[in-house]
């Protein structure tokens, strides 16, 4: 069928994977089949090593990702089916969440309903001035998991979270900036560029940190009886008795740029 969701390897720099969602006749809409391959895709990519940091995207400049292939709600979303849908995109949106790395977005074009839960599984999202928003569940009749809600909540907060969802209405960059769901709005000829450039930093960084980091952010979501604070510690922990930890000392006593290996 139409429409595929693959990895490249960044040309300039081989420690960036691009994950790509391509389905450009449907503005990169998700197919049921696109759904279940994320999981795999984002396995794999939080399994390799040298892949210091991914960044989602959509073919061509028209769209990142129009949401889910609404031809396919009529037999994937319907019924009893509905449920088994909504926990195939759940795994897909939760496997990127937790990829143990830096994660981008990058917006052009439009960016609605599941294109939506796609960017907020990224740590930070970069757009285009001409990108456009929007969650139109409530003019479909659908309904939203919890997990995706509680997201948006503590990316937007709840009231901005609800005019999203009850007015349904399309939104700029410029007020998606303003809501907090955006980064940095960067002009489109310059936005890959700035996306990598931002990325090759990322990867310039100790990859342990910043999956420390990463998982305390996640954790701090979390109510507080219920975090793991093993966890936290060991993640802690593991940076302090690293050889990038020795290494950074290191780099710095020499005033050099550090040479980090994740270990």
């Amino acid at each position: 069928m139409a429409g595929r969701v693959y990895v490249e390897r960044d040309p300039a720099d081989a420690r960036i994977a691009w994950m790509l969602f391509d389905h450009p006749e449907r503005r990169n809409a998700v197919t049921l089949e696109m759904w279940q391959r994320i999981p795999e895709l984002a396995a794999e990519l939080d399994a390799d090593p040298d892949v210091r940091v991914v960044v989602l995207r959509g073919a061509g400049e028209q769209a990142f990702v129009a949401g889910a292939d609404i031809s396919q709600f009529g037999a994937a979303r319907t019924g009893d089916a509905a449920g088994d849908y909504d926990r195939l995109n759940g795994r897909a949106f939760e496997a990127l969440a937790d990829i143990g790395k830096p994660v981008i977005a990058m917006i052009r074009g439009f960016c609605v309903g599941g294109g939506v839960a796609l960017a907020l599984t990224a740590d930070v999202r970069y757009a285009s001035p001409e990108s456009v928003f929007a969650v139109p569940a409530a003019r479909l009749g659908l309904g939203y998991q919890m997990s995706g809600l509680d997201t948006l909540c503590r990316l937007v907060g709840p009231s901005r979270a609800r005019e999203i969802f009850f007015t349904a209405r399309r939104f700029s960059a410029e007020e998606a900036h303003g809501f907090g769901l955006l980064n940095e709005i960067v002009p489109a000829e310059s936005l890959e560029a700035r996306v990598r450039e931002i990325a090759s930093g990322m990867a310039d960084n100790a990859p342990l940190t910043l999956a420390s980091v990463k998982y305390i952010v996640r954790e701090l979501g979390v109510p507080a009886a219920e975090r793991d604070m093993d966890a936290v510690a060991r993640s802690i922990r593991r940076c302090f008795e690293s050889e990038d930890y020795r290494e950074g000392v290191q780099a710095f006593m020499e005033k050099r740029p550090p040479r980090f290996q994740g270990r």
